[in-house]
């Protein structure tokens, strides 16, 4: 978003709407749902991140950390498939049908993720 000065996406917030919807909760009208929507789907986002990088430690701590190189694309794989799978089972997106620069938004921040995940944890240990 910050190198091509694109908006954020909604599909997070689409995933949210989706995942409240079937639980009945009401998250209000108008605008103010949207911005619930937006903010349930960036918690989910930050829910995906830290539930990669908390069964990365606990899988990790009985023995040393392999190489971030090694790690970084595992971790980011894992982030990745935990945010597009409930979104195309909701039927919110279809990966499918997604152009190169469509994946490459996907793929380049996840990867980020990972390697940040794997060399703070690196780092810690």
């Amino acid at each position: 978003m910050l190198l091509r000065g694109r908006p954020s996406s909604d599909t997070p917030a689409q995933v949210a709407d989706r995942l409240v919807g079937r639980t009945g909760v009401d998250l209000g009208d108008g605008e103010t749902k949207s911005h619930r929507e937006q903010a349930v789907g960036v918690l989910l986002g930050y829910v995906t991140g830290l539930g990669v990088g908390a069964a990365y430690g606990l899988m990790r701590r009985d023995g040393g950390p392999p190489s971030v190189w090694a790690t970084g694309p595992l971790l980011g794989a894992g982030a990745m498939a935990g945010s597009d799978h409930p979104a195309a089972a909701l039927g919110v997106t279809d990966p499918a049908t997604w152009d190169l620069t469509s994946w490459a938004s996907d793929v380049v921040p996840h990867l980020v993720c990972g390697f940040t995940a794997a060399g703070v944890y690196r780092a810690l240990c």
